[in-house]
């Protein structure tokens, strides 16, 4: 989680993480000056270790506006998350905006989008690509991942995926983007207490350069960090309260198994009644590994909670205010 110290000194922040976008970054640039004309602004391209001409191109973008372009430059590819959290973190606007930079995202769309979150005191209002210029290996795995968050999440959107998206400046420095959770970042929101969550229909392009960057592993990926963002947000703080719950319910039934097993022969030899020997028992197995597995079970939670309970950021709490007396 991000430090929330300090205030906003522009109006708007434009987010974009780009890969290989060299022929749309001035094209993308010229319409998002367009589109916030009368405001203060920036954009901040976060070039996410871009093999062609990409950060030439942002570079005398920066020499041509130097007040309204900034950019940051990777090493390598990290993923769109780290190049989102990076731009979060530079990010100076009382609004911030993320948009892809392969002009599929309408620039048009910003001002309409801003005046929602203000007039309806959201924190976030996330696009929906109601009409998509997608082939079918693309949208059909989206729809599937939007229906499985949706369930999840609780979150009623259409569109989690959406690169077009508005945010009030203290949700994006309470939150912290890794993996491909940047699919996620409403849940993220929503777990930090930011849930006033809004949608809007946007316009989508057909892509004019390049090639998509989605392959299926980063749909697989995406399932995998879906259940990572519900299991820390549910239980980040308590892992107790899950690992230790399956432990000791593992534990008790199999221990209540083992007793009436054990229960069973002993009354059978009290009795002089023919009864089998407890290692020919399938049952004794099952009892016995269903105990082994409630202890481990509860000591992982218990680990984990000593590793939660000293971890530094555990206290790391978003505050939006502060009223304090006089020193």
């Amino acid at each position: 989680m991000q430090n929330m110290q300090g205030h906003p000194t522009l109006d708007v922040s434009v987010v974009v993480p780009l890969l290989d976008e060299q022929d749309s970054l001035r094209e993308l640039k010229k319409g998002i000056d367009g589109a916030l004309k009368g405001l203060e602004y920036e954009v901040i391209f976060v070039d996410d270790g871009s093999e062609d001409s990409s950060w030439s191109v942002i570079a005398e973008l920066h020499e041509l506006q130097p007040d309204s372009v900034r950019g940051i430059r990777f090493v390598r590819n990290y993923g769109k998350s780290a190049a989102l959290q990076k731009g979060f973190e530079a990010s100076r606007g009382a609004v911030v905006f993320t948009m892809d930079a392969d002009l599929q995202d309408d620039p048009a769309e910003l001002p309409a989008m801003r005046q929602q979150l203000l007039d309806d005191d959201l924190d976030l209002v996330s696009g929906w690509k109601k009409k998509r210029h997608d082939p079918m290996s693309k949208t059909i795995p989206t729809k599937l991942y939007n229906w499985a968050t949706r369930r999840i999440s609780g979150i009623h959107l259409h569109d989690f995926n959406c690169g077009l998206k508005c945010y009030r400046w203290h949700v994006v420095k309470a939150i912290e983007v890794q993996g491909e959770m940047h699919r996620y970042i409403p849940m993220l929101a929503k777990t930090a207490g930011f849930d006033r969550i809004g949608e809007r229909v946007v316009t989508h392009h057909a892509r004019p350069y390049g090639v998509s960057k989605f392959g299926l592993e980063r749909f697989t990926n995406g399932l995998l960090d879906l259940m990572t963002v519900w299991f820390i947000g549910r239980f980040g703080r308590k892992p107790m309260h899950f690992f230790g719950f399956i432990g000791l319910m593992m534990f008790s039934i199999s221990s209540i198994l083992f007793l009436a097993i054990g229960g069973y022969k002993l009354w059978a030899l009290a009795n002089q009644l023919p009864a089998k020997n407890l290692a020919d028992l399938s049952w004794f197995y099952v009892a016995l590994t269903g105990m082994i597995l409630g202890a481990q079970f509860f000591l992982s939670g218990f680990l984990a909670e000593m590793l939660s309970r000293n971890n530094s950021e555990r206290a790391n709490y978003a505050i939006l205010a502060r009223l304090e007396g006089e020193a």
